[in-house]
C-alpha cells in the first residue's frame, strides 16, 4: 500500500506527554527525588568499591541522565520549531537552569572517577560492559578536570554565558527575512527559500541572492561579530587559561576521541588537495560558458532547467535507495515518518537548514529540514534521515554510549547520499543528465570536505586573533584572505563574501565541528569504493559499523573497517575517489 506523504510539523509527544500539569511536575518530583538519593551515595564511593555496587551506581547514573535528556532535547526541539516563541524560549530557559542544576549535584561522581588511580579504574572498566568506552572517555579529561566548586561554576556560567550568547545569535538570525525579485515580483524569503536561488540558472539571480543574504547578515554585523568574539575568549579562558589544554581545538579533539596530529593530517590532506577542486571549477566555467567562476556560481547547474522533486515523490526516493542497500535500513527510516518525527514545513521563525536528534535508544529520531524541491533537498533529506539509522541501529546501547562521536556520526548520513546518489545515475542513460548528476556530488564534495575544513582553518586563525582583540573587521579579513586560498585563481571572490563567516551557525554553537563533515565524507568515499567492490558482502560490515555508536573509539570502528586514520594515504583515497570522478566528468 503507497504511503501519502506530506510536508508536516512534527509530534514531540514521545520525549514529554505534557510540559506543564500534573504529570509534569510528578516527573520533576520523581526527578528531584532520584538526584538526592544518589546524592545520599557519596560516601560509598572508594576504590574497593564492589564491581555490583558500581554498576548498580552506573544504572543509577544512566537514568538521571535519560530523564535530564528528555527534558533537554523537548526544549531543544520546541524552540528549534519557533525561535520567536516566547513560551518555547522561557521553557528552554526553565530547563537549562534545571538541568545544569541536577548535573552540579551530579558532578562529584564523575569527579570521582576522573581521580581514581589507574589500578582501581582499570578493576572497574573490565567489568563495566557497555559502559566501558563511556568510562575510559572520562578519564581522558583527566589531566583537564578542575576543582568540584570550580566545575560547578563553570557550569552555572555557561547557562547565561556561552549558552545564551548562542541562544541569542539564534533568535536574531532566524527572525531575518530576505527580500528578492523573482519574475519582475518582489518576495519576502526565509533564509532556506532564498537560498534555492544560489543554484538558480540564471548568473544574475544566483548573485542577487547572495548579495541579499550578506546584505541583511552585515547589517547585524557589529552585533554578531561582538558575540562571536565573547563564545571565543570564553572558550579560550576556560579550556585553554584554567583547563590547560594545548590549543582550542584540542578541546574537540579530546572530545572526539582524535589525536591533534590526525586532525592536522586531515587539514593538511584536504589543503593540498584544493588543485582538484580547482580543476572541476575550471571545467565547471567551461560548461557555463565564462572565462571564470565567481562565487556566486560556485554551486550553479550547469543545465538551465533544473528539476523540482515534490515532497511526496521524494520521500520514496529516498526510502527505496535506502531498501537497496538493506532492508532494515528502509524499515528503521520508515519509523521517522510513522512516528510523525520529522518537520518539513517550511514557515517564518522556524530554525534554518537541517538536522537530526537521536535523543534516546529506543525512541525513534526527530528530524528537521526545511524542504522546498531542489535535488539538494532530496539529498539533505537522505542525509538527516541517514543520521537517523544511524540511531536507530546503535538502540542496543546505553544512554552513555548510544551516540557516535563526532567524526562518525556523519558516517551513515554521507553514505545514504551516496547510495542515493548512485540510484540516480543508474536509472540515467543521457551523457547531459548524468553529467549534472557527477556534477551535482562533485559540487556537495567541495561543500562537505574542503569548504568545511577551511571553515576549521579559519577558526583556527579567528580564535587566535579574537583572543587578542581583534576588530570585526580585522576578522572579515582574515575570512575573506581564507576564501582566496581556498579558490586560488580558479573562483573570483567578491568583498561581500567577507560576512560569511557570521552566517555560519557551527561556528557559534560548536567550535571545530566542521571537520567532522570532512572525516565522515572521506571516510564514505573508501567504504564505498569497497562496496561497490564487493557488494552484498560488504553490507553486514557497514551495518556493524553504524551498530558500535558510541561504544568504542573511532580509531578501533575505522581499524576494523581495514583503515588507519592516522595515515595521510588514508585521507588521500578520497580525494583518489573523486579524482576518478572528475576524470568520466571531463570525459563526457
Amino acid at each position: 500500500m503507497k504511503h501519502s506523504f506530506e510536508q508536516t510539523r512534527w509530534s514531540l509527544d514521545a520525549l514529554l506527554p505534557a510540559r506543564e500539569g500534573a504529570a509534569f511536575e510528578q516527573l520533576l518530583a520523581d526527578l528531584e527525588q532520584q538526584a538526592a538519593q544518589f546524592e545520599a551515595e557519596r560516601e560509598r564511593l572508594a576504590p574497593d568499591i564492589g564491581v555490583d555496587e558500581f554498576l548498580a551506581l552506573m544504572a543509577r547514573y544512566e537514568q538521571l541522565g535519560v530523564i535530564l535528556t528528555r527534558l533537554g532535547a523537548y526544549a531543544q526541539l520546541w524552540f528549534s520549531e519557533d525561535t520567536q516563541s516566547q513560551p518555547a524560549l522561557s521553557f528552554l530557559g526553565r530547563m537549562e537552569q534545571l538541568t545544569t542544576d541536577v548535573q552540579n549535584r551530579l558532578l562529584f561522581f564523575s569527579l570521582w572517577w576522573k581521580a581514581l588511580d589507574d589500578e582501581a579504574a582499570a578493576r572497574l572498566i573490565a567489568a563495566s560492559g557497555d559502559y566501558a568506552y563511556y568510562l575510559e572517555s572520562l578519564r581522558r579529561f583527566k589531566p583537564y578536570t578542575l576543582s568540584e566548586p570550580e566545575e560547578r561554576i563553570i557550569n552555572l556560567k555557561d547557562v547565561n554565558g556561552p549558552n545564551a550568547l548562542v541562544k541569542l545569535y539564534e533568535m536574531i538570525t532566524n527572525r531575518f527575512s530576505f527580500r528578492l525579485t523573482v519574475d519582475g515580483e518582489g518576495r519576502e524569503l526565509t533564509r532556506a527559500e532564498l537560498a534555492t536561488y544560489f543554484r538558480d540558472p540564471a548568473p544574475e539571480m544566483r548573485e542577487a541572492a547572495y548579495r541579499e543574504l550578506y546584505r541583511v547578515y552585515s547589517a547585524e554585523g557589529p552585533l554578531l561579530a561582538q558575540i562571536y568574539a565573547h563564545l571565543v575568549r570564553d572558550w579560550a579562558s576556560e579550556n585553554v587559561s584554567l583547563r590547560g589544554f594545548d590549543a582550542p581545538i584540542s578541546v574537540r579533539n579530546l572530545g572526539n576521541d582524535i589525536p591533534d596530529p590526525v586532525a592536522e593530517t586531515l587539514l593538511t590532506v584536504c589543503r593540498e588537495n584544493m588543485p582538484l577542486f580547482h580543476r572541476y571549477f575550471r571545467w565547471k566555467a567551461r560548461q557555463l560558458g565564462v572565462e571564470r567562476l565567481r562565487r556566486y556560481d560556485v554551486y550553479a547547474p550547469i543545465s538551465a532547467a533544473e528539476k523540482m522533486y515534490p515532497y511526496a515523490e521524494a520521500v520514496p526516493m529516498v526510502l527505496e535507495s535506502m531498501a537497496g542497500l538493506s532492508p532494515m535500513l528502509s524499515e528503521h527510516t520508515r519509523r521517522v515518518f510513522a512516528d510523525g518525527h520529522i518537520d518539513a514545513e517550511i514557515r517564518p521563525g522556524k530554525r534554518g537548514g537541517a538536522f537530526c536528534a537521536g535523543v534516546l535508544p529506543g525512541l525513534t529520531p526527530w528530524v528537521l529540514v526545511n524542504y522546498v524541491g531542489k535535488i539538494d533537498d532530496v539529498m539533505t533529506l537522505a542525509h538527516e534521515l541517514g543520521h537517523a539509522v544511524h540511531a536507530l541501529m546503535a538502540a542496543d546501547h546505553s544512554a552513555l554510549t548510544f551516540h557516535s562521536a563526532l567524526p562518525l556520526a556523519e558516517t551513515a548520513s554521507v553514505f545514504s547520499e551516496m547510495v542515493l546518489n548512485d540510484r540516480l545515475l543508474a536509472e540515467e542513460d543521457d551523457p547531459a543528465v548524468r553529467r549534472d548528476l557527477l556534477a551535482r556530488i562533485l559540487d556537495d564534495a567541495y561543500a562537505t570536505i574542503a569548504r568545511q575544513a577551511y571553515f576549521v582553518l579559519f577558526e583556527l586563525a579567528a580564535h587566535r586573533q579574537a583572543t587578542d582583540g581583534a576588530t570585526m573587521d580585522e576578522l572579515c579579513d582574515a575570512y575573506l584572505d581564507n576564501l582566496r586560498e581556498q579558490f586560488g585563481d580558479a573562483v573570483d571572490v567578491s568583498d561581500d563574501f567577507r560576512w560569511e563567516w557570521i552566517a555560519i551557525p557551527h561556528l557559534y554553537h560548536t567550535p571545530f565541528y566542521c571537520y567532522a563533515y570532512s572525516f565522515g565524507h572521506l571516510l564514505v568515499l573508501a567504504l564505498y569504493r569497497q562496496y561497490k567492490a564487493e557488494g552484498a558482502s560488504f553490507v553486514p560490515r557497514y551495518l556493524n559499523i553504524l551498530a558500535y555508536g558510541g561504544s568504542a573509539s573511532p580509531a578501533h570502528i575505522i581499524g576494523e573497517a581495514g583503515f588507519d586514520m592516522t595515515s595521510p594515504d588514508f585521507w588521500q583515497g578520497g580525494f583518489d575517489v573523486l579524482r576518478e570522478m572528475l576524470d568520466e566528468l571531463e570525459a563526457l
